[in-house]
């Protein structure tokens, strides 16, 4: 059969495993689908969600660093908390999220620029908005560029110079207009010159009421110092990290995902930021048969769920592996990873291979016929 042919059976292989288990596709995610999967809750999530609740009560700065092997889960923690708290957040002003992936490139300016261009017009409209009632929350900011900045643009009704404002925080190049407007004489192109106009810009915002909070979370940072970046660009990083950690002592809520070697390596490289990353979640492989089958489990349900979000009956039906199949994938697994040294069976790979494994029965099923 052609591909176009096979593509044209699409609706009717759909209907064809909701009719046989109640779901409209593989349940299980392929190694490559890190996005968009759901989240099997563990205790992990319960510690993770006070310190959010936390955060909100007080609005002190906190960091959480999620810990674990690669395939355990970390991607998929960040994803579920960026969905959670964007939900919590739906009805609350003031509040920003930033996902970021770190580039693995010599410095942390990637990040810092993330951050920035997440507050944005929108921000720096509500911060204008309320400085014009009360213009004494300028002399919060400690920068005598920033102070200038802001008060250009609470003089000015012009929307051009609020475009000028961003593409100075933003770190651009600085023409003779940004100096005429702004009355800024420094480009931001250092990673701690755009530190402080961001913490600059969050104490006078915060002060204003129009910022109360920034979750920045960020993912893969082990890519930097992991032997081809080299141990200098590990360490400019790190230095930004802390640095950006120690100028918001207030409204920064930063998650880390990290492996645990590269935490080591970070916290021996440079012990001064190992105090700022105390707080460590750590997720850890499956190490038992009973744990996969909750796993496998919860993905079949949920995929059930799915089904039933899109009008189908919620008509009982057997699962597309039974509990048996899922105990004998893991254990196969589980014998080649104590072969290879190993310790326990990662979320990932297990999860592939219960999405091999469903492929396989349905093909093997519809070449039976």
């Amino acid at each position: 059969m052609s591909l176009p042919d096979r593509l044209q059976g699409h609706k009717a292989r759909r209907r064809e495993l909701y009719e046989r288990f109640g779901v409209l596709s593989n349940p299980f995610p392929a190694s490559h689908q890190s996005m968009g999967n759901p989240r099997h809750p563990e205790a992990q999530d319960d510690d993770a969600e006070d310190r959010v609740v936390e955060f909100f009560r007080d609005e002190a700065s906190q960091v959480v660093v999620i810990v674990g092997t690669q395939g355990v889960g970390k991607t998929n923690f960040l994803n579920h908390f960026e969905a959670e708290i964007g939900a919590a957040l739906e009805a609350q002003d003031g509040y920003y999220v930033v996902r970021y992936l770190p580039d693995p490139e010599e410095n942390f300016d990637g990040t810092t620029r993330r951050v920035i261009e997440e507050l944005g017009r929108g921000h720096l409209d509500d911060l204008v908005s309320q400085l014009k009632k009360d213009q004494s929350h300028i002399e919060q900011a400690r920068g005598h560029d920033m102070r200038s900045a802001l008060w250009s643009i609470v003089k000015s009704d012009d929307e051009e110079i609020k475009q000028l404002m961003v593409e100075w925080l933003v770190g651009l190049r600085l023409l003779k207009v940004h100096r005429e407007r702004l009355g800024v004489q420094f480009r931001l192109d250092t990673v701690e010159s755009r530190t402080a106009a961001l913490r600059d810009l969050a104490k006078v915002s915060g002060e204003a009421g129009v910022l109360r909070g920034i979750f920045l979370l960020l993912d893969e940072i082990e890519k930097h110092g992991d032997g081809v970046l080299g141990v200098r660009i590990m360490m400019r990083y790190l230095q930004a990290l802390r640095a950006m950690i120690d100028a918001l002592p207030r409204r920064l809520f930063l998650m880390i995902a990290v492996t645990p070697d590269a935490l080591r390596r970070y916290s021996e490289s440079y012990p001064a930021l190992r105090s700022r990353l105390q707080y460590r979640l750590e997720l850890t492989p499956l190490t038992g048969a009973k744990a996969a089958r909750e796993l496998a489990k919860f993905y079949l349900d949920e995929a059930r769920i799915a089904a039933a979000r899109e009008g189908e009956d919620s008509e009982e039906k057997p699962y597309i592996l039974s509990s048996n199949e899922v105990t004998d994938c893991f254990e196969a697994l589980e014998a080649d990873v104590q072969r290879s040294g190993r310790e326990g069976v990662t979320q990932r790979e297990f999860l592939h291979e219960l999405h091999q494994r469903a492929e396989e029965k349905l093909k093997r099923r519809k070449n039976s016929r």
